[in-house]
């Protein structure tokens, strides 16, 4: 079970990290936290279990650690949540707070998405598959923030950013994740005809 508490951030428990990136803003409206945004992220690419999203995220990675990292200098970015390998689930950004995940991107004519998004990000690829640790994170979390914000919708980074962006990928079951997560009213398994 998951807790969040009134400023938006997972109380301690078994599994949860809190880890508070400084890469973060206010939201323009701050009861406007409609859509929930899966991701996905490994670094280097395709390799788990390497501290260095985290690092990312903290603005603390050492660039000399691998050559792709060169490609990284100077960039600021954040997630709500990183769910890892395990299921392990770290915050770097209070939900409240606007995250820095989605870049240039629209959803039902918005643009701005981080504006009004959460943002996860699951440790992994768009071929490899996605630990049943993650997906039950994954669905666990996604719970816990419907009992506190208006989530309505949920989307790939690929469905808000197309063209530029193909996470989470083929590999995501988006229909295992749906059964678990969707209530009534809601477009989680029709996100192909709402994009």
């Amino acid at each position: 079970m998951m807790l969040l508490d009134a400023h938006g951030w997972l109380q301690p428990a078994a599994g949860v990290h809190l880890k508070p990136s400084p890469n973060f803003n206010e939201r323009p409206i701050s009861d406007d936290i409609s859509l929930l945004v899966i991701h996905n992220i490994s670094l280097p690419p395709g390799q788990f279990g390497t501290p260095y999203i985290c690092d990312l995220f903290l603005n603390q990675i050492d660039l000399g650690a691998d050559p792709w990292f060169s490609c990284l200098e100077g960039l600021k970015v954040s997630a709500h949540f990183l769910i890892d390998r395990q299921g392990e689930v770290t915050q770097f950004v209070s939900c409240d707070a606007r995250a820095w995940h989605a870049g240039v991107s629209i959803f039902n004519g918005r643009e701005q998405c981080n504006d009004f998004s959460i943002g996860i990000e699951l440790e992994g690829t768009d071929t490899d598959p996605y630990t049943d640790m993650q997906y039950e994170t994954l669905q666990t979390l996604t719970l816990c923030l419907r009992q506190h914000y208006p989530l309505c919708a949920v989307r790939g980074h690929c469905d808000i950013a197309p063209g530029r962006k193909t996470d989470p990928g083929a590999s995501f079951d988006w229909d295992r994740y749906g059964a678990n997560a969707a209530q009534s009213g809601d477009d989680w398994g029709n996100r192909q005809a709402k994009k």
